[in-house]
């Protein structure tokens, strides 16, 4: 799969949270990594300065570390992320 840095395709992303258990919000913060997932509370912290890039990226790394919930995706979605879940990192 390849990452589009594109802004459709950040809301794609934005819309597995959505539809997760998980919380996604763009805060300002001082990450080392840009972004912070707190599990326990199922929050995820992205920096809100972020560029378009930035944010995509964080979304994607989240994403392929943290345990969703598929049956509360639809199935378009649930697609996108087993894409994700299964991609290896190459950067």
């Amino acid at each position: 799969m390849e990452l589009k840095y594109t802004r459709p395709f950040l809301n794609k992303l934005e819309d597995i949270f959505a539809e997760s258990d998980f919380v996604l919000r763009y805060e300002k913060g001082n990450f080392k990594a840009g972004y912070c997932v707190l599990k326990d509370m199922k929050v995820a912290v992205v920096n809100k300065y972020f560029s378009l890039e930035g944010k995509i990226n964080c979304l994607y790394d989240i994403l392929r570390t943290i345990n969703v919930d598929e049956s509360l995706l639809t199935e378009k979605n649930r697609q996108l992320y087993q894409d994700i879940r299964d991609q290896k990192r190459t950067n």
